[in-house]
């Protein structure tokens, strides 16, 4: 498995790859961000918008590849206000259905904290659906669990999920 950082020409070249991967996810019910019937409109789109954040540097996307494939994908939110370029948010860490409990999440995990270190963000946070198997890879790479938020977002089959709140502190900067 390799995995790379993605720039605006990979993303473009990788777009149906990646809109595969998200279709996987919604099609196996994971609170995501997107609903079921999500069309092929609504991926350009997304990815589309996720591509031009790449572009202008608020957004870092990392791939996993196996054999030329598209296996998983993990995204960084790096826009933060002035007061908070310390830390970024973990966003869709999506592995293909096939590929799940083979080490992939977390590999894409240890090469987020990595980048994030490169970046000099020292606080990771996400949030995960409350109950879900996704919760054990955060707890399982050392993430704490903040807290919940009932009904926070709706599955792809329309129920009301839970978040659970996660932050990892890689490093602590110093006070002034």
């Amino acid at each position: 498995m390799i995995i790379h950082r993605l720039n605006p020409r990979a993303m473009a070249e990788l777009r149906p790859q990646l809109a595969t991967l998200l279709l996987d996810a919604v099609a196996d019910g994971h609170v995501v961000g997107f609903l079921a019937g999500l069309d092929q409109d609504g991926l350009e789109a997304y990815w589309s918008g996720i591509g031009a954040e790449v572009a202008a540097g608020t957004r870092m996307v990392l791939a996993a590849e196996r054999g030329g494939q598209l296996i998983g994908c993990a995204q960084l939110d790096l826009y933060v206000p002035p007061n908070g370029a310390n830390r970024a948010r973990v966003e869709q860490l999506l592995v293909h259905c096939t590929e799940r409990r083979r080490g992939v999440g977390t590999a894409l995990v240890q090469a987020l904290e990595i980048e994030a270190l490169g970046l000099r963000r020292g606080l990771l946070m996400l949030e995960a659906e409350a109950g879900s198997g996704a919760e054990q890879l955060w707890l399982r790479n050392g993430y704490t669990r903040a807290g919940e938020l009932p009904e926070f977002a709706c599955s792809p089959n329309g129920h009301w999920r839970a978040a659970a709140i996660y932050y990892k502190t890689l490093f602590v900067r110093a006070r002034r």
